[in-house]
């Protein structure tokens, strides 16, 4: 019996089976956090962000 595993949106904590790894505020860029978020913070975080840099997609495994 295989298990789906998820991870929790560093955002909003909820739990998604994909996640975009991005960096949103410009002391991100300095420090080098990233951060895991939910499809739908990512549209959000996205948005007129000059900020905002894309840094892959994680799935979960089945």
């Amino acid at each position: 019996m295989s298990r789906i595993t998820t991870k929790s949106c560093d955002v909003c904590r909820a739990s998604c089976s994909v996640c975009y790894r991005v960096q949103y505020q410009a002391s991100d860029r300095v420090v080098g956090a990233w951060y895991l978020v939910c499809p739908g913070c990512q549209l959000t975080l996205s948005d007129r962000n000059p900020h905002y840099r894309y840094g892959g997609t994680w799935k979960a495994k089945r």
